[in-house]
């Protein structure tokens, strides 16, 4: 029997507080990089596949919480770093014709200093066959630690692991749009998949279109680009050949929280399996629309298979 191989995604996962409609908060937990591993576990075999996550926590209960929380799904923590001081970041959720708007407090955040422990960092990706992370994981490094971090992503890529980004550019982390503009091409060098979202590369970048995204990608070192596109046509292309995905079903979403994340979560499950990059992009569009259709980012496993 072959061994399991491995899907890792690096990142911080936070103490969630969501607004319910009696006007009680509920605690989770979330963040976006989790959410793509809780898409990537529910859609893997797990006979075949593991899923862990690598992040920083504290000794605090609710980094105990959080832990016991990924561990019950099924998403191994084996690689988890403690923190003496520190504990998970958190965040206040509102929500207003289906888009949220988010209070932070995670200056504090043990998941700041994941990459403090350079051996460790190594070590968890050396165990991976998919290394998957965001621009969110590196807006919260400090600039040291970021250069530290993508050339570990970098050389995993040069040993044939498949590194994947999403850019998932986030202005207010990061020291100025210089700054994220600069790390998230840097990133895009290190990456074989590129899973952008156009209205962010709109904003950011100034692209005029999807094709002016997935270029730029291209000539950065980036190997797959796949442009996401809030239901639009979406683009596909490695430099050689590129495909134009339209035909999409739309849907008046109740909450996008995690729309993008279960996109990248879906779209990865099926690549490991072997499914040729269109039929990925097929059911990874598949899942989003559901998860648009559910409260919350993380859409229980057993709907997602259902």
């Amino acid at each position: 029997m072959n061994e399991a191989k491995t899907f890792l995604s690096i990142g911080e996962c936070m103490i969630e507080m969501a607004l319910m409609a009696n006007g009680d908060y509920r605690l989770g937990f979330a963040g976006d990089t989790l959410n793509t591993a809780w898409y990537a576990r529910a859609l893997l075999p797990a006979q075949s596949w593991k899923v862990a996550y690598f992040t920083r926590l504290g000794p605090d209960v609710y980094s105990a919480r959080l832990r016991d929380f990924l561990e019950t799904n099924r998403i191994t923590t084996d690689l988890v770093t403690m923190d003496p001081a520190r504990q998970p970041g958190l965040y206040l959720i509102d929500i207003e014709n289906g888009e949220r708007s988010f209070t932070y407090w995670r200056d504090q955040s043990a998941a700041r200093l994941l990459a403090d422990d350079e051996y460790a960092l190594e070590r968890a990706m050396d165990s991976a066959d998919i290394i998957y992370f965001s621009g969110i994981t590196l807006a919260i490094l400090t600039p040291e630690k970021r250069r530290v971090f993508l050339a570990l992503v970098a050389k995993q890529r040069d040993k044939g692991k498949t590194t994947v980004f999403d850019p998932n550019a986030r202005p207010k982390l990061w020291e100025s749009l210089d700054f994220l503009r600069q790390k998230t091409m840097k990133a895009a060098a290190a990456a074989a998949i590129v899973l952008p979202s156009f209205d962010d590369e709109k904003t950011i970048f100034g692209d005029a279109d999807i094709d002016a995204t997935a270029t730029r990608y291209l000539k950065a070192g980036a190997g797959l680009t796949v442009v996401k596109n809030g239901g639009g046509d979406m683009l596909v292309s490695d430099g050689t050949s590129q495909n134009r995905i339209d035909g999409h079903q739309r849907v008046e979403p109740v909450d996008t929280t995690g729309a993008g994340d279960s996109f990248n979560g879906a779209f990865l499950a099926a690549i490991a399996q072997g499914a040729a990059v269109k039929e990925a992009v097929e059911r990874a569009h598949a899942i989003a629309t559901r998860v648009v259709m559910h409260r919350g980012a993380l859409m229980p496993m057993d709907d997602i298979l259902a």
